[in-house]
């Protein structure tokens, strides 16, 4: 499922296109994906002007002019291609003609100015939603979650408190969405592993000080992974097609039996699965 980093590089690729442009026509090709589309959804949306497009932990919403914001997860498979234009350029996107119709094409929004955004979803794990932008922040996707870990209200101070007393394993921590919001598996393992820290340690068990590194970890490593396109480790690509490259800058992810990337550690990276999830860490320099 695409992480936060992914899910930003896609928000950035979109909005070239899709920041002040008009739905000329908003085609919807099933009535759902993982829950029902909204009510008349084609029809709310068509003839709105997109007036902002932002992110939410790992939700994109796109505030229309009508006064509703549409919500859209991506699930474990879905991308939102971007076609039109000819050879139109913006930064870092290039707009190819529109493709033929694939089976798994589910909604698809033709602007005013030419240019298409597909959302593709093959597992049909994705969603929409159409919600008052007043109420955004209420829906029932977005009420619970977390602070955003790039922005001002996580910090040290948040993080301590969250983690007080827990004896949860700090991994268990990082993926409870309403500590924190938007992290996920791949960068959780990543920031762990710079921070020195074991994802088994209990959270509750973590000092201050690595607690204060670990949020500027936390920080840097979607930093890094954003500027990178995101990690495309199955079906994930940018709105442009790209494929995101962060995969190779991998320090712990994936890296099972392999040496660890610390100078002079010397241990070997293992794997252990925690609720269902493979975490994968160094053993030696990791406590």
């Amino acid at each position: 499922m695409p992480e936060l980093p992914e899910v930003e590089t896609v928000r950035r690729g979109l909005a070239p296109v899709l920041e002040g442009a008009v739905i000329a026509r908003a085609q919807v090709n099933r009535p759902d994906l993982r829950w029902p589309f909204p009510e008349r959804m084609a029809e709310r949306l068509t003839g709105q002007r997109v007036e902002r497009l932002r992110r939410r932990s790992k939700y994109i919403l796109a505030d229309l002019s009508s006064g509703e914001t549409l919500i859209v997860h991506l699930g474990m498979s879905g991308r939102m291609i971007v076609s039109g234009g000819g050879a139109r350029q913006a930064p870092g996107v290039f707009f190819h003609d529109h493709p033929a119709p694939e089976k798994h094409d589910h909604v698809v929004l033709d602007t005013e100015a030419g240019m298409r955004v597909t959302f593709n979803d093959a597992r049909r794990f994705g969603a929409m939603d159409l919600v008052a932008t007043d109420r955004a922040e209420a829906h029932w996707l977005l009420a619970g979650l977390g602070p955003e870990p790039l922005g001002n209200a996580f910090s040290d101070d948040h993080l301590a408190r969250a983690f007080a007393g827990r004896r949860t394993p700090v991994k268990a921590a990082l993926l409870d969405q309403r500590i924190v919001a938007g992290l996920g598996n791949i960068y959780v393992c990543e920031a762990l592993f710079r921070s020195g820290i074991s994802p088994l340690r209990h959270a509750g068990r973590i000092g201050r000080p690595r607690i204060t590194r670990l949020v500027s970890d936390i920080r840097e490593v979607l930093a890094e992974a954003i500027e990178a396109g995101g990690s495309s480790l199955r079906d994930y690509r940018q709105a442009d097609g790209d494929l995101g490259y962060f995969q190779h800058n991998f320090r712990v992810y994936g890296r099972e039996g392999e040496p660890c990337t610390t100078p002079g550690c010397g241990g070997i990276v293992r794997r252990k699965v925690q609720s269902g999830r493979s975490s994968f860490y160094c053993p030696d320099c990791q406590r």
